[in-house]
């Protein structure tokens, strides 16, 4: 029995082992993609991308001062600043304490008011009018807010703070001598600026004071106003090469015999030159030397003994003898 067991066993697995050297082949069933398409609809047509030059862009408005609501007090205010400029200070102050009767909050009566002092030297007071502009703000005082800040941030310059940054250079003379009728002398007077420090071109004034000889021997000063015309060379001023120039024509009307015969003839002798800057004078040149004796006052810093004038031999070659002004010139650039 045990030998008939082993042969089944044996049997069985033979066939076992037959059986798994078969190659089955299984076939499975794989499932299809589901191939969704999108509906077929026209893209919409974009409009073609056209170039255009950029639109400049306007220029911003300047800030400007408002207008003083009162006409007296804008009357007041025009006649107070042009008694300032001529250094009249008593009468400046007369006219705006009128105006700040009528117009107390007025950011240009205060301002004008702070400059009227400042000039003068009272400093406390110039500031205090300062502040009133500032508390305004730029909508109550426009342009002024940010002039009384800087007043404000900086302080105050004070005239002889400019002794070394501006003065005068070497006054050039030409004596016409083709004047159909009198005498023509024209005066280039260089304004020279140091490299530093802010000029505020509407404190500077150059002064001319001119003197005749006559066939007396006597030296005059000269007191009609309308033989003398002045231009000056280029505005605005840019300093361009450190200087600007004023240019300044005299003309002596020539004389009928019975005015000559009396009073005798009078000939160019020379003049004095002053630069002021704020009323206060800076710098002076006096031709000839003794002409220095008849100026008022002169500042320590005078180069009025040291530099002497040109005498030119011809006009300058934008100087037209027939036009006693220069005609304006553009801009430099």
């Amino acid at each position: 029995m045990a030998f008939v067991q082993l042969l089944v066993a044996g049997l069985a697995l033979a066939t076992r082992l037959e059986e798994s050297r078969q190659v089955r082949v299984v076939e499975k069933e794989r499932p299809a993609p589901v191939m969704v398409r999108l509906p077929t609809q026209a893209l919409p047509t974009l409009p073609p991308v056209v170039s255009r030059p950029p639109v400049p862009l306007p220029e911003p408005t300047p800030i400007e001062p408002p207008p003083i609501a009162a006409p007296r007090a804008e009357r007041l205010v025009n006649e107070a600043r042009a008694a300032r400029v001529a250094g009249d200070m008593g009468r400046a102050i007369v006219k705006l304490e009128e105006a700040q009767t009528e117009s107390p909050d007025d950011p240009s009566v205060q301002y004008e008011l702070g400059l009227v002092h400042e000039q003068m030297g009272v400093f406390d007071i110039a500031s205090a009018h300062y502040e009133k502009v500032f508390q305004m703000g730029a909508s109550g005082a426009g342009s002024l807010y940010a002039k009384a800040a800087a007043k404000l941030r900086d302080g105050f310059e004070q005239p002889a703070d400019m002794l070394g940054k501006l003065s005068l250079g070497r006054v050039r003379i030409f004596n016409d001598p083709n004047a159909s009728a009198g005498q023509r002398v024209i005066l280039t007077i260089p304004v020279q600026k140091g490299p530093e420090g802010v000029i505020d071109p509407a404190e500077i004034a150059v002064s001319v004071i001119f003197f005749n000889r006559t066939s007396k021997g006597e030296i005059l000063q000269l007191e009609e106003k309308s033989w003398v015309t002045e231009q000056w060379v280029s505005l605005p001023f840019d300093w361009a090469g450190g200087e600007e120039n004023l240019r300044m024509t005299y003309t002596i009307p020539a004389q009928d015999n019975p005015t000559e015969h009396l009073f005798g003839s009078r000939t160019y002798y020379g003049q004095v030159v002053s630069l002021l800057y704020q009323n206060e004078v800076l710098d002076v040149q006096a031709w000839p030397r003794d002409l220095a004796a008849k100026i008022p006052k002169s500042p320590a810093s005078s180069q009025g003994d040291s530099m002497l004038p040109e005498f030119q031999d011809q006009l300058p070659p934008d100087f037209d003898p027939a036009v006693p002004l220069l005609p304006a010139r553009s801009p430099r650039k």
